[in-house]
């Protein structure tokens, strides 16, 4: 019987270590998902222009990943574009033109092989609500009655390098240039116009969309300056890959495209 109970005994401390065994496996098979679990954040350097329509992607990224924090930095793209040169945390990089993009690749900023046209926009005159000066196209702008026309720095900002690109073509530079009012970015060009600091103002159509304070007097004819087009790359400095690159297949996804379409763009090419 001692031989038996001796027996017994091995066999069933062999049984509690096997048990032990196969939870200290399930434990370790466990830890992945809730090391994946851990919060990260994405640094979005991003075209100002852009602004309602990410708040509301935002929103709705954040619903479905809580464990991804967007943090977004909204300016000029030229702005952005000398941050990230400096070396300001960027994960990923939206101007509103091709040209500062360009020339971040040529500096091996942002990773190439992620660079994707996400949307596009047009260029239009917008005027105060209430405003009685009869613009109907660009030429009007020549008029006595516009003071002052108020475009994005010419330097810094795309919209007001694409609007002296529409006043140039259509040989109305020399005739504005004296009244123009520079500003840093394109949503200070709609806020001067709201507030009839400015008779007019040349911003993207969904600038104006997002305003209910001014009204669109004309839109820039076809042809007249380069095609709008908002590049999106991830930076070759983010710590985040993985992440940021999922981020970016977000932004092409039918709900993104819903949102960015209801602001007035439409999907890139």
């Amino acid at each position: 019987m001692g031989k038996m109970s001796t027996r017994l005994f091995v066999v069933l401390a062999l049984a509690v270590a096997a048990i032990f065994s196969l939870v200290g496996c399930g434990s370790e098979k466990q830890a992945p998902p809730a090391a994946q679990a851990q919060p990260v954040e994405i640094n979005v350097s991003a075209a100002v222009s852009l602004k309602d329509a990410l708040a509301e992607i935002q929103k709705n990224y954040q619903a479905k990943n809580p464990n991804v924090k967007l943090a977004y930095n909204l300016g000029a793209s030229g702005a952005l574009q000398k941050q990230i040169e400096q070396g300001a945390p960027a994960d990923i990089f939206i101007s509103a033109a091709p040209k500062q993009m360009n020339e971040l690749e040529e500096k091996n900023l942002v990773n190439k092989a992620t660079r994707k046209n996400l949307v596009e926009n047009k260029l239009v005159v917008v005027v105060p609500k209430e405003s009685k000066l009869n613009i109907t196209k660009y030429e009007d702008l020549t008029q006595d009655g516009v003071k002052k026309l108020a475009l994005g720095e010419t330097a810094t900002v795309p919209a007001g390098q694409y609007a002296q690109q529409v006043l140039q073509k259509l040989g109305l530079w020399d005739a504005i240039k004296d009244r123009v009012v520079f500003t840093k970015d394109v949503r200070t060009v709609l806020a001067y116009t709201e507030t009839g600091n400015v008779e007019a103002g040349i911003v993207y159509k969904t600038d104006a969309i997002s305003s209910d304070k001014v009204k669109v007097a004309a839109v820039a004819p076809e042809g007249s300056h380069q095609p709008i087009v908002y590049p999106v790359a991830v930076t070759t400095g983010t710590k985040q890959q993985k992440a940021a690159e999922a981020f970016v297949e977000y932004l092409f996804s039918a709900e993104s495209k819903t949102v960015f379409e209801k602001h007035g763009f439409t999907m890139g090419k």
